[in-house]
């Protein structure tokens, strides 16, 4: 028998996370040999409804389930986890702007990086499925200065597969002949689905499709996909996105030789900005993942790519005075007036609550 694999679930007892616990708990995410420990985060108020979902675990009887840990401690969650799904995060409000839903949800993610710093296992891989997924994901990076940026991700995979079923059913193919779809930038309106090295079967994608439905039906399908979601059933995508979160893992740990798109820390790669978390295509193997590099770009994706990589410079701006305190010890230090660690981790959740304000 295995040793456990402990996997952390945050905002546990949301609609996404009911969809994603059940399917992992039955092995569809590291497979029905290994065992596994279920550590679920949810905040105080939701701890009720979390203790339902963990009856409703414990009926199943999964025999891979061997511990569900429910919490409202957030280092209790992450202790000693191994992979964890950021599914929780602020969503956002009447009336509230991007700026706004970025900055209430740095605390979280502040939280949560810090949390994963300390307690987490150094190799753990981290997926951040909560909206704005990519800057909220950034943020968590840069709170957990000791482990690799590499291990923390934004999920752009729903988008991907949202963009092979358009394709598919286009050409009236099987899913799976589809390949090599790209999903360029942000898990936002302005992402780029990008089909110009797309193979169906032996033939290119562009031999089966035209240009037109690809620039005026597919690219803004797949851009407004959730706003159409929640138009025809009033909530936003739940079973699909947690599908796509055990796509993205799965991957990523046990590897694949698709080409998966993933948001990761940018290196560069395409002349995209570096320190902005951008979906790039990705090939993984070994529980890593690297981008696929020497792609022919045309202007068009060129242009599309830019749009999507300045919107996340924007969004980082919006929050440029929360990951500076993050970068400057030395400015928390000074507020509090005392060096020690408590003191600085107090200022600095003061800071974060003063810009919140």
């Amino acid at each position: 028998m295995k040793k456990a694999a402990r996997i952390t679930i945050t905002g546990a007892a949301g609609q996404i996370s009911y969809s994603l616990i059940f399917r992992i708990a039955s092995g569809e995410f590291l497979g029905k040999d290994q065992p596994i420990i279920l550590q679920l985060l949810e905040i105080t108020p939701g701890i009720n409804a979390l203790s339902g979902v963990a009856i409703e675990l414990s009926d199943c009887a999964f025999p891979l389930v061997k511990e569900i840990i429910c919490t409202d401690n957030v280092d209790l969650a992450f202790q000693n986890s191994e992979y964890a799904f950021l599914v929780g995060a602020r969503p956002r409000g009447p009336g509230m702007e991007r700026k706004d839903l970025l900055q209430a949800n740095a605390a979280i993610f502040s939280e949560q990086g810090k949390a994963i710093n300390n307690s987490a296992s150094k190799s753990i891989k981290v997926i951040v499925v909560g909206n704005p997924a990519n800057t909220n994901a950034l943020i968590a990076l840069k709170n957990a200065p000791d482990i690799d940026p590499s291990q923390f991700t934004a999920m752009t995979r729903l988008d991907h597969n949202r963009a092979q079923s358009q394709v598919a059913d286009k050409t009236g193919s099987p899913v799976s002949s589809v390949e090599n779809i790209i999903i360029w930038g942000n898990h936002s309106a302005t992402q780029y689905p990008d089909l110009h090295h797309t193979m169906i079967g032996e033939k290119s994608a562009f031999d089966m499709i035209n240009n037109d439905w690809y620039k005026n039906e597919l690219i803004p399908c797949v851009q407004q996909r959730g706003a159409e979601i929640i138009k025809a059933r009033g909530a936003s995508s739940a079973a699909s996105a947690a599908n796509a979160a055990i796509n993205h893992m799965r991957d990523w740990a046990l590897g694949t030789d698709n080409w998966v798109s993933m948001g990761v820390l940018s290196d560069g790669s395409y002349g995209v900005a570096k320190d902005i978390i951008y979906s790039f295509p990705c090939r993984c193997s070994n529980g890593r993942w690297d981008i696929i590099q020497d792609l022919a770009l045309n202007d068009f994706s060129k242009e599309k790519m830019k749009d999507s990589e300045r919107e996340l410079l924007e969004e980082k701006e919006a929050i440029r005075e929360l990951l500076e305190w993050i970068e400057s010890p030395s400015k928390v230090s000074t507020l509090s007036g005392r060096g020690d660690a408590k003191h600085l981790e107090n200022a600095w959740f003061d800071a974060v609550n003063a810009l919140l304000r």
